[in-house]
């Protein structure tokens, strides 16, 4: 499944058991890590170049200049955006 930010610059392929992982109730963010060292998810992630993710990050309103700086963590939350998405049946 794919998952596609509004621009579409970016665009990640996920499988639905994938996504499950990276998006359920309570905290996320330890699972999304290791779903981000997936050799075929951490290929995608590496492709992504810094500046279209932060401002496709920026976009949400959410994480502040200071928090987009950090692209390491950019990676985490692109990455549990395309779950949650994904999961929620917003993919293609």
């Amino acid at each position: 499944m794919w998952f596609t930010t509004g621009s579409g610059r970016i665009e990640l392929n996920l499988t639905k058991s994938e996504a499950s992982i990276g998006h359920h109730q309570g905290q996320c963010d330890a699972d999304v890590l290791e779903l981000s060292k997936k050799p075929r998810i951490a290929r995608q992630l590496r492709k992504i170049d810094p500046k279209v993710l932060s401002s496709e990050l920026r976009e949400y309103g959410t994480w502040d200049d200071s928090e987009l700086a950090d692209h390491n963590q950019n990676i985490q939350r692109i990455l549990w955006l395309a779950c949650g998405d994904i999961c929620d049946g917003n993919h293609m």
